[in-house]
C-alpha cells in the first residue's frame, strides 16, 4: 500500500492566524494560549513497565492517562498515542487538543509521558532523553496485548516527534500489522543541529526555559537517587548541549554530547521507515532544523509526507479560526487526525 494522496482533501492550506505571521510569536503564543478540551472524559491512568530492574535499581515505568471508548467499540476502534516534546508532558496543550479531537473522532487516546515527566521522577531511576524509543515500544506492545487492540497510531511532537519516527524506523520491514501510522510535528530528529540552533542568541529566551526545566528536574532526581546523580554536576550549565555533554551522555551510556546526538537521532533511520508517516515542519521553526542528508532520506522514502509550512513556529500552526465550519484553527493537529484516519486500515491492506 502506498500513502493516501487523498488525505489532504478538505484540509485547509495554512495561513498563519492574524498577528502570528512570525515564528517566535507563533511558538509562543501556541504555548500559553489557553484552549478548551471539550469532550474528553475523564482519564484512567496506567502504570506501564518500561525497562526491568536491575541490580539493586527499581524497575522504569511511566505513566499513561488513558480515553477508552466504550466496550463494545474499543477493540476495533484505532488507538493513538500522544507523546509530548522536551520538558512537557501528557497535559502539554497540544496533547490534549490532538486527544479531544481524536476521542471525538472515535479513537482510544493514550497520553503518554515519558520517563520522569509528569510528576513522574519516582517511577524510574533513570534519566530521560531522545533516544529511548523502545519506551514508546514498550507502551504500543503493552496494551497491544492487555486491551487486545486492533490498529494503532502515533503522534509525538518535537522530542516526541523524534522517538516516534525513530521507533518507525528501527522496527522497518518487522512493522507490526496494527501500526498504521506516525505522525511526527515539528520532530527534533536532527538533534545536534536544532541543539546548536537554540543556543543562538534570538533563540536564548527557548533555551534558558528548557534549561531551567532541565536542571531543576535533574536536581529533584538527584534527591531521589542520592547514590546515583552527583548533583553538582548541573553547576554551571549554560546550554542544553552542555547539560548533555555533562549528564545526558554521563548517566545515560553515551560518551559525549555529540555521540549521543548521532546516536538518538531519528535521521539515522528514517530511511527505513515502512508505515505511512506525515512529518509537519515550519521553515520558521526557531530551533529545529533539518540538514540536508535528512531532506534526501525523506524524499527518497515513498513512506513520508513531508509537509512543510512557511510559517508555524514551532509545535504551533496557529491558523484563523472558522467557527461556523467547527475549525478551532489547531492545524496541524487537524492535518494529524486527517492522516491517521485516513491510513488506519493500513495494517490490514498490507498483509491482505
Amino acid at each position: 500500500m502506498t500513502l493516501n494522496p487523498q488525505w489532504r482533501d478538505g484540509l485547509p492550506v495554512f495561513h498563519p492566524r492574524r498577528y502570528c505571521n512570525n515564528g517566535h510569536i507563533q511558538t509562543i503564543a501556541g504555548n500559553f494560549l489557553p484552549r478548551p478540551h471539550h469532550g474528553l472524559p475523564p482519564a484512567t491512568q496506567h502504570l506501564v513497565e518500561v525497562s526491568p530492574a536491575r541490580h539493586s535499581q527499581i524497575a522504569s515505568q511511566v505513566r499513561c492517562e488513558c480515553h477508552w471508548q466504550p466496550v463494545e467499540r474499543r477493540r476495533e476502534s484505532l488507538t493513538v498515542l500522544v507523546l509530548h516534546g522536551l520538558e512537557g508532558s501528557s497535559r502539554s496543550q497540544y496533547v490534549l487538543g490532538n486527544a479531544s479531537k481524536l476521542w471525538s473522532a472515535g479513537c482510544n487516546i493514550i497520553r503518554m509521558n515519558m520517563r520522569n515527566c509528569g510528576g513522574t521522577e519516582r517511577l524510574t531511576p533513570t534519566l530521560y532523553h531522545s533516544g529511548l524509543s523502545n519506551d514508546v515500544l514498550a507502551v504500543m506492545q503493552h496494551f497491544l496485548s492487555t486491551e487486545d487492540l486492533t490498529r494503532f497510531a502515533l503522534i509525538g511532537y518535537s522530542m516526541g516527534g523524534n522517538l516516534v519516527l525513530k521507533m518507525a524506523g528501527e522496527l522497518g520491514q518487522h512493522t507490526p500489522e496494527a501500526l498504521t501510522a506516525v505522525v511526527g510535528v515539528s520532530p527534533a530528529v536532527d538533534l545536534g543541529a536544532s541543539a546548536d540552533a537554540l543556543h543562538r542568541p534570538a533563540n536564548r529566551i527557548y533555551e534558558w526555559k528548557f534549561l531551567n526545566s532541565l536542571v531543576n528536574r535533574y536536581r529533584r532526581k538527584a534527591m531521589l537517587f542520592p547514590r546515583a546523580f552527583d548533583p553538582m554536576r548541573a553547576n554551571g550549565v549554560r546550554s542544553v548541549r552542555d547539560f548533555d555533554e555533562r549528564i545526558t551522555a554521563l548517566y545515560s551510556g553515551f560518551q559525549s554530547a555529540n555521540d549521543y546526538y548521532d546516536r538518538a537521532a531519528a535521521a539515522r533511520v528514517l530511511d527505513r521507515i515502512a508505515v505511512p508517516t506525515l512529518i509537519l515542519h515550519a521553515s520558521d521553526d526557531p530551533f529545529i532544523r533539518f540538514e540536508a542528508k535528512t531532506l534526501a532520506l525523506i524524499e527518497a522514502n515513498p513512506n513520508i509526507d513531508f509537509l512543510e509550512t512557511a510559517h508555524g513556529g514551532h509545535c504551533a500552526f496557529l491558523a484563523e479560526p472558522q467557527q461556523q465550519l467547527g475549525y478551532d484553527g489547531y492545524w496541524a493537529e487537524h492535518a494529524a487526525m486527517r492522516f491517521l484516519l485516513a491510513h488506519q486500515s493500513f495494517g490490514s491492506d498490507r498483509v491482505s
